[in-house]
């Protein structure tokens, strides 16, 4: 099966809802008001919910209950709203189970994915990269193209699986291999649906080969980094969790020495612990 062919026989690629991309456009409008924001927000109850849950946690700690989602959106800043609107929104794809040839058990592909936007987002600060929250949608949105694939060519992933196991090659590896494209290569497709900037796109294109990137190599080497300490810190392992390393590229790109990576893994154990209220309102 060609890409082209796998696009057209999916007819199911997620469609964010109208409502979504309006709160997404109205956080990146500098025109638009708390009232506009609030107004969009309140017509879903189940974000609603999220964002006051979110902004009373623990981890902001405010001396007061916030009651209203202007309050919540003047507390949180336009971008976590962002971030979590999306978050919310593409949660129900990535919680299912990918059994047919990644291994993954129901909400295993979330937590991963919660993970690797959260660890984004610790990365793209610590190289003082200006969007940590555009990496923190890149981390999240890095394998969306596994509940793809996963659901249209499951025939073929014994044969990926044996390529893992078996000649020890990466799961990019194999997908190619056997299907002639990855999972990447799906997954940009679907931000390109989506109408994500470029750079996004660029990111779940090429988390796993940073050096391919043009557009923006710090986002994607970013997205490449949590993605591997995602890996090795053991969350939501399926079948190619163990074949992840750093990239030249990357940790060169991020000016970043392979021999500091263990100190970075033990802060962002830590740092993954205090945004536990993050993932605890889903």
């Amino acid at each position: 099966m060609s890409l082209d062919n796998l696009i057209n026989k999916v007819e199911d690629i997620p469609v964010l809802p109208d409502r979504i991309n309006r709160i997404m456009a109205l956080t990146e409008d500098p025109d638009s008001t708390i009232k506009d924001l609030e107004k969009e927000i309140l017509k879903d109850q189940s974000l609603t919910s999220k964002i006051l849950k979110l902004a009373n946690s623990t981890y902001y700690g405010y001396a007061r209950r916030i009651s209203t989602v202007s309050e919540a959106a003047v507390l949180l800043g336009y971008q976590t709203i962002k971030s979590l609107t999306l978050a919310s929104a593409v949660s129900q794809y990535l919680i299912k189970e990918l059994p047919k040839g990644y291994g993954l058990e129901k909400y295993d592909l979330w937590n991963q994915s919660q993970s690797c936007a959260i660890i984004s987002r610790f990365i793209a600060k610590k190289v003082k990269y200006g969007k940590a929250e555009q990496a923190y949608i890149a981390g999240l949105l890095r394998d969306i193209g596994k509940t793809i694939l996963n659901y249209y060519v499951g025939e073929e992933y014994d044969a990926i699986v044996n390529k893992v196991q078996i000649e020890k090659k990466t799961f990019l590896q194999a997908e190619e291999e056997i299907l002639g494209f990855n999972h990447g290569e799906i997954g940009a497709e679907v931000a390109k649906k989506w109408n994500f900037p470029l750079a996004l796109v660029e990111s779940i294109h090429y988390h796993h080969t940073p050096e391919l990137s043009q557009i923006d190599p710090t986002l994607v080497s970013i997205v490449h980094i949590a993605d591997a300490i995602t890996m090795f810190l053991g969350v939501g392992l399926g079948n190619d969790g163990l074949s992840y390393n750093f990239s030249s590229f990357a940790l060169n790109t991020l000016n970043l020495k392979t021999e500091s990576m263990e100190k970075i893994i033990y802060e962002i154990s830590d740092y993954l612990s205090d945004n536990n209220s993050f993932n605890a309102i889903f």
